[in-house]
């Protein structure tokens, strides 16, 4: 039995699409059909380095071929783009985070739920190999029941992103920040491989929030901005199987360094870098003894960026559940806004989504279909 492809589209030409374009035309299961952008040129550049359409956001929402837009769109524009996509029936998958505010996201997944429509999105690193690699030892028992999970990112968001640019200035708005751009990448991996979360609460500052912009090749260099997220931030999160973690987060950082270590009552695993698709996986046992479980070719393995577009298209085909689903990235949205509304607030927040945890992905999943897909 074939299948037909599924079509899609995108919307925001700039530095992401690059890889998500990429992906996509290589994924037997989805026709990519045409981009757009609110600056024509970037789209027209990125229609020809992949060889399709150059669109505008019009041609795309009246388009009845194309099923599912991806929106990568910068992230205080990701609500608005959403909404029009599902108001003109189209499946939206969005760069994360999904949405600014935990009543965006659920406005909009019940603009879906009437319309019978997919709404969902990033990240989907916790589709590539390691973290599937992970649930699998965790669900075999090799590390015992888990009790902990401990998670460390520093990262510099110094000169480099001091842009006036809308897609850049998100690093320094207030629902903006490292919890949302980088700490969704951790979060989603703890709410895979844990399952919900129950309850959050944080410490966090501002660090240094008057600046001004020191990137000479910015045209608004020596001006006065000002940083309005949280830049320093550690969460405490308590989930509902009864495993604790921790959540540290910076951008004030000089180097990059990440950690993601889930213990157990019999080990402790070692993941790598949640931004990665494919890092080291290695597990710790009880006598201190290491195991290199998973090593990817070089350093780190290919970039799946995209994987949950692909998952998408076979579920609308299978007529299951993205796995990449609003329910989820709605779970991971209300925790990291959970962390900054209890700095705010000096309290724990008590969560009031929750969710089930997703399927692992079957061996072989990019090389081998779920269904034989033609046009």
């Amino acid at each position: 039995m074939s299948f037909q492809k599924c079509r899609v589209a995108l919307i925001g030409s700039g530095m992401i699409s690059g890889v998500y374009l990429e992906n996509l035309k290589s994924f037997d299961a989805i026709e990519l059909v045409g981009c757009s952008d609110i600056v024509p040129e970037r789209a027209k550049k990125r229609a020809e380095e992949f060889g399709i359409a150059a669109m505008t956001n019009e041609e795309i929402l009246n388009d009845p071929e194309i099923e599912l837009v991806v929106n990568t769109t910068y992230p205080l524009a990701h609500y608005d783009v959403a909404k029009q996509c599902l108001l003109h029936g189209k499946h939206v998958y969005t760069e994360k985070l999904i949405v600014e505010t935990l009543a965006q996201a659920r406005e909009l997944q019940a603009i879906a739920d009437e319309r019978g429509l997919f709404f969902g999105g990033a990240p989907d690193t916790w589709l590539g190999g390691s973290a599937q690699l992970a649930k699998l030892i965790i669900e075999s028992g090799l590390i015992g029941t888990p009790t902990m999970v401990d998670a460390t990112l520093f990262r510099s968001y110094h000169n480099e992103r001091f842009s006036t640019s809308a897609e850049k200035r998100f690093s320094f708005c207030r629902h903006g920040g490292i919890i949302f751009d980088m700490g969704a990448y951790y979060l989603s991996h703890m709410a895979f491989l844990l399952g919900p979360i129950a309850e959050v609460s944080g410490l966090g500052e501002i660090r240094n929030p008057d600046r001004v912009y020191e990137n000479p090749q910015n045209p608004a260099c020596g001006e006065k901005m000002t940083v309005e997220s949280w830049n320093n931030v550690t969460g405490s999160l308590k989930f509902k199987n009864g495993v604790f973690g921790h959540l540290t987060v910076s951008a004030e950082g000089s180097a990059v360094m990440n950690r993601f270590i889930i213990s157990g009552t019999d080990g402790m695993l070692d993941l790598g870098d949640p931004n990665e698709y494919e890092d080291h996986v290695t597990v710790t046992n009880k006598s201190g003894q290491q195991s290199v479980i998973y090593t990817p070719f070089g350093y780190h393995g290919k970039n799946f960026r995209g994987i949950g577009v692909l998952d998408a298209a076979y579920a609308l085909r299978n007529g299951r559940t993205p796995r990449t689903n609003g329910a989820f990235c709605t779970h991971v949205l209300e925790a990291a806004n959970g962390i900054c509304e209890s700095i705010e607030t000096r309290s724990v927040y008590r969560m009031t989504t929750s969710i089930e945890p997703p399927k692992p992905l079957p061996a072989g999943y990019t090389e081998y279909p779920e269904l034989v897909f033609t046009k």
